[in-house]
């Protein structure tokens, strides 16, 4: 199976991803050929290589000759649907601008259909999204991963004046994806590449076992004091066996035995909320033959310490043991679906190339049954069909 690890080494752009995949071996014409099914007028492409820091790079400049600076969702959706991109990409182009459309909407407390797109209101941004996703395709890649996110400081211009860095869209758009913090003063991660990243990507951590095939680098369009870069590794996994990456974690533990049981949820969901990956109890005997409970925490290295601090204030423990773990995890990524009772989440999971496991999002399922006063199983089967049509389409594999 053929991999993409995109290594977000001074974060991430739709122009950065484009001048990766372009180094690392995608035809130019061969995009702008796919480009050209947009059926849009008023944009070109202009492609030149630059030095960064002693680094080789792409650089990519999508040139606009638009009068239009912003565009709602719908009329954004009807420039896709028009045009004659891949059915593929078609969705998937029109299922990231609906995301960022859903988020701009939340962040302005407007309804999703008046919410107006300023920064993917210009035909760039459609472009770049577009364009990444064709690259991808003709690339053959059918899976992608990428390092956490580094996000910088300070305050960006916008149509509604100065915003604090990271972008409120941006930040909302990588919710459960790993980032970093920067010390640098810049915008390190646009809308577009968070949305797009956190759109295709299965998983973020360390680089994926794979044999290394080519490497490219885009550039980004400042001059910063590291390498403003962004690499791309292609590679090769064997699909004959379980396709899981390795990642470095923390584990938290600590001993309770005097703890009120009404306070475990509260805390539970403080963890969870502040990067928690698995929060779990299991009963132990302690000293002096007391039941108490083995209270276990897994997170993100750079998660302990806060996590650490709401262990110590809501509970009765004086010590946390901290230790480093691995943990195999398979290739995974959350989609919404679209059923005839609404939409619904569901996670995907996968074992190889031919075997793709899925679990709907129980809240969701619970929500839609509620609302149409249908048992709960009903709607279970109906969103499991939606999934399977994903994991398998017409029997082939999922690509990504």
């Amino acid at each position: 199976m053929k991999i993409a690890y995109f290594d977000c080494i001074a974060g991430a752009s739709g122009d950065m991803i484009l001048g990766a995949l372009l180094d690392a071996g995608l035809s130019e014409a061969d995009l702008r050929q796919g480009l050209a099914t947009l059926n849009l007028a008023g944009f070109d492409m202009n492609t030149y290589p630059v030095n960064k820091n002693g680094l080789r790079a792409i650089k990519v400049d999508v040139l606009i000759e638009d009068d239009v600076i912003e565009r709602t969702l719908g009329e954004i959706l009807k420039l896709l649907a028009d045009s004659k991109l891949p059915e593929r990409v078609r969705v998937r182009s029109s299922a990231i601008c609906r995301r960022l459309g859903e988020v701009e909407a939340s962040i302005h407390g407007v309804p999703v259909d008046q919410v107006h797109l300023h920064e993917l209101g210009g035909l760039d941004a459609i472009v770049d999204i577009a364009g990444a996703l064709i690259g991808l395709e003709l690339l053959g890649i059918e899976a992608i991963f990428a390092s956490p996110l580094p996000l910088g400081r300070g305050f960006t211009r916008s149509a509604h004046g100065h915003l604090p860095l990271p972008a409120p869209a941006t930040l909302a758009l990588l919710k459960g994806v790993p980032v970093t913090g920067s010390e640098l003063e810049f915008e390190l991660v646009t809308p577009t590449g968070a949305a797009i990243l956190s759109s295709i990507t299965h998983s973020f951590g360390a680089i994926p076992s794979m044999k290394l095939l080519s490497i490219g680098y885009g550039a980004g369009g400042r001059d910063l004091p590291i390498p403003n870069v962004m690499r791309v590794l292609i590679g090769e996994q064997a699909e004959s066996s379980i396709q899981a990456t390795i990642e470095t974690l923390a584990l938290l533990e600590t001993n309770v035995d005097d703890l009120n049981p009404q306070i475990y949820d509260f805390m539970m969901n403080r963890l969870f909320q502040s990067g928690a990956l698995d929060v779990f109890l299991q009963p132990v005997q302690m000293k002096k033959n007391r039941p108490g409970i083995l209270l276990s925490v897994l997170c993100p290295p750079p998660a302990a310490d806060e996590l650490c601090a709401i262990l110590f204030a809501e509970t009765s423990t004086l010590g946390i043991r901290k230790q480093t773990v691995e943990r195999q995890a398979l290739q995974r990524f959350v989609q919404v679906l679209e059923t005839p009772y609404g939409r619904a989440r569901v996670k995907f999971a996968r074992l190889n190339p031919k075997n793709t496991k899925f679990a709907p999002e129980y809240e969701d399922c619970r929500a839609l049954a509620e609302q149409h006063g249908v048992p709960l199983r009903e709607v279970y089967r109906a969103v499991e069909r939606a999934a399977e049509q994903v994991a398998n389409p017409d029997g082939d594999p999922m690509r990504y």
